[in-house]
């Protein structure tokens, strides 16, 4: 499946979220990566067909699970961690 859109979550949709999409965003770049809609939001918009990747902290990663494919992050300001799971997801 082609990744064309990715939703950042944490359980409120505030702070945690918004550093995740904005390291997706620069993580995309430094992979040369375009064409992606990264967005951010809370736990409650985590459902089957909302993105394509989601992307969240490893302890809410069983709820992304359940939506679709995930990236769940052991350090979510970690860029090398980012990077590397994003290639993985990607297949590069």
């Amino acid at each position: 499946m082609e990744i064309k859109k990715i939703l950042c979550f944490c359980g409120s949709g505030l702070g945690t979220s918004l550093l995740m999409e904005m390291n997706v965003k620069k993580a995309l770049e430094n992979l040369g990566i375009t064409d992606v809609e990264v967005e951010h939001s809370t736990i409650d918009d985590v459902m089957p067909g909302a993105a394509d990747l989601f992307v969240c902290g490893a302890d809410l990663l069983p709820n992304a699970l359940s939506a679709g494919k995930a990236i769940g992050l052991e350090n979510m300001v970690s860029m090398s961690e980012m990077e590397s799971k994003l290639k993985e997801a990607f297949g590069l």
